[in-house]
């Protein structure tokens, strides 16, 4: 696919300034630019390139998902403890962003993102500091892995949605009703496991 000059160098600034995002008026003077309308025409031109994708609710908080002179992708981590505004995990500001090779993914690397595991209530499957890779997605089948959202805290657990349970593979764990009144939502299904224990 063919890219503009401008749009590939508007790629590297973002990608270089990942962790610490630049206002429209900072593009505009990186890129030598007339306005910040044509900042966000460019920007807008490699989210229909699916070369960059943006948060609906924070704009400064991006994913690469593809780039012509890279190799990798960035995936956006997420920590279990800080859920967004709404008691939503996607919804608030990702802690890191981690280059993964597209190889290592077997579905469309625009809906992935990361979490690090916390607590011993998912083993023998998933250790605490494991790094899960989740894709998006709000429904589940029985016994999916899920991450989940329940009353503003994020969980990693076995979902059973006709019995409203969420199970932990480790047995000192009670199963969780999730009660009628409850804020539940699932933020993604577990599709790999990269272990960071002993």
């Amino acid at each position: 696919m063919e890219i503009h000059p401008k749009q590939r160098q508007l790629l590297n600034v973002l990608s270089k300034n990942i962790e610490e995002p630049l206002t429209l008026e900072e593009l505009r003077e990186r890129l030598d630019l007339s306005s910040r309308s044509l900042v966000l025409h460019h920007i807008r031109q490699l989210e229909k390139k699916k070369f960059l994708k943006r948060n609906p609710s924070n704009p400064r908080d991006y994913k690469i998902l593809n780039h012509p002179d890279e190799l990798f992708k960035y995936i956006n981590l997420y920590g279990l403890a800080q859920c967004g505004p709404n008691g939503e995990l996607l919804t608030g500001d990702p802690i890191d962003r981690i280059p993964i090779s597209p190889k290592m993914i077997n579905f469309d690397i625009e809906d992935a993102f990361m979490v690090q595991a916390k607590g011993n209530s998912m083993e023998p499957e998933i250790h605490e500091d494991d790094f899960i890779i989740a894709k998006m997605q709000n429904d589940a089948e029985k016994g999916d892995i899920v991450v989940c959202t329940l009353d503003g805290e994020a969980l990693i657990k076995k979902y059973y949605k006709k019995d409203k349970l969420l199970i932990s593979t480790n047995t000192q764990y009670d199963p969780i009703k999730i009660k009628r009144n409850s804020n539940f939502k699932i933020e993604g299904i577990v599709k790999s496991i990269i272990s960071n224990h002993n």
